[in-house]
């Protein structure tokens, strides 16, 4: 995994005096602390921590040592100066937007993005932010929906849950023409195959629940990007009360330890999954960024590093019922929601994630009603494969 050599000096350097390790000797896992206040034993001490100098910790919804562990692990991963760590992916999204967007400015988002940001953007545009959405397949149209008053343009790539491929680069030029901030969730990319911020975006946004995590147990989402960045937001987060508690820290964190493990093996099964649907009576409208036929590949192939995720969507016979037939028949995959764990789970997004929109706005792009998406796990490809066979041929007796 690429980690650049800035993140890498930056995380030796502020872990060296870490208050967790007072007397030289690291402990092979971080404590979990869970103290919510600290007793304050020198009045020096408390004026370095007012004054922004050391990783000091006063209040637990200020700072947390565990979290704070977690978030520079995290930045180190993304190649960023730092890192805010916080309850949900949704609430890394709303506090990026209660940072950085006024009334009276306009936000450009993607059709093809968890379906809560639509939820979002209602409570945007009451506070008086216009919003402006694109079809991600046409990204290229984002150049004609900017305005001078345009202050961010959020993206995910791969889109969820068609897999569609943005041009990270490409965006960033068109958004610098106006000023306008990109931010990017790399939630289905993961850092192991993707670093936006290498490529021009500002910041990158994480359900830190899903990959990062990696066993359906915790939930969490993370901002990587600059040091500025990191102050403007744990400022937002301060306020509003979104801090992570520090056992779900501790949980995140050991995900960590085998999330490229994870992501190598995830993305190398899925690659045998897709290609083996594209030859599959009943399967069709099949996205994953790294078949040579998908319409991102060209894109996925100059911006993403080892493999292209683990995530795939297709259509599934002509009706939601054999889309359901199909999920009912599968024995490996669970279905379930949530992605990115060691489990390989299936869904519909009609039915699931995207059940806070309008049903004819859950259409609009191209997700159909039998459309599925699958999180490709850690279990053998083999078994995954011989899961869908068996099912397929199940949905086609019953026909």
């Amino acid at each position: 995994m690429k980690i650049s050599k800035h993140a890498r000096h930056h995380y030796r350097k502020r872990n060296h005096d870490d208050p967790l390790t007072p007397y030289g000797n690291r402990p092979m896992v971080t404590p979990i602390v869970n103290a919510v206040n600290y007793e304050y034993l020198d009045f020096d001490v408390l004026q370095k921590i007012t004054d922004g100098k050391i990783d000091g910790y006063t209040y637990h919804r200020d700072d947390n040592p565990t979290v704070r562990a977690v978030e520079k692990r995290i930045a180190e991963l993304e190649g960023a100066e730092d890192c805010v760590v916080c309850t949900t992916g949704m609430a890394a999204c709303s506090m990026v937007y209660l940072t950085y967007l006024r009334a009276g400015g306009h936000l450009i988002l993607f059709h093809d993005i968890y379906g809560a940001h639509y939820k979002v953007s209602l409570i945007l545009e009451r506070l008086g932010v216009e919003v402006t959405w694109v079809d991600a397949a046409d990204w290229k149209s984002v150049k004609d929906c900017i305005r001078p008053n345009t202050q961010m343009i959020f993206l995910e790539t791969p889109s969820n849950p068609l897999c569609k491929v943005i041009d990270i680069a490409a965006t960033k030029k068109m958004a610098r023409k106006v000023g306008a901030m990109v931010v990017v969730d790399n939630t289905f990319a993961t850092p192991y195959h993707q670093h936006p911020l290498e490529l021009g975006a500002d910041l990158v946004v994480h359900s830190a629940t899903k990959a990062l995590g990696g066993h359906n147990d915790l939930m969490a989402g993370a901002i990587a990007g600059s040091k500025e960045d990191y102050d403007k937001l744990w400022f937002t987060r301060q306020a509003i009360g979104t801090t992570l508690d520090a056992y779900s820290a501790s949980l995140l964190e050991r995900g960590l330890k085998t999330f490229p493990l994870r992501a190598e093996r995830m993305a190398s099964s899925a690659m045998a999954v897709a290609k083996h649907l594209a030859q599959c009576r009943g399967i069709s409208g099949l996205h994953y960024p790294g078949l040579k036929s998908d319409d991102g590949r060209r894109i996925s192939a100059r911006q993403m590093e080892h493999g292209f995720g683990g995530m795939l969507a297709f259509d599934v016979g002509k009706t939601q019922e054999d889309a359901k037939r199909f999920i009912s028949a599968l024995r490996v995959i669970r279905h379930a929601v949530s992605l990115g764990s060691t489990e390989s789970l299936i869904c519909i997004p009609f039915l699931t994630t995207m059940l806070y929109m309008p049903p004819e706005r859950r259409t609009l792009f191209g997700v159909k009603p039998n459309t599925v998406r699958l999180s490709v796990g850690i279990e053998p490809a083999a078994e995954i494969l011989a899961d869908i066979d068996q099912a397929l041929k199940k949905v086609g007796k019953r026909k």
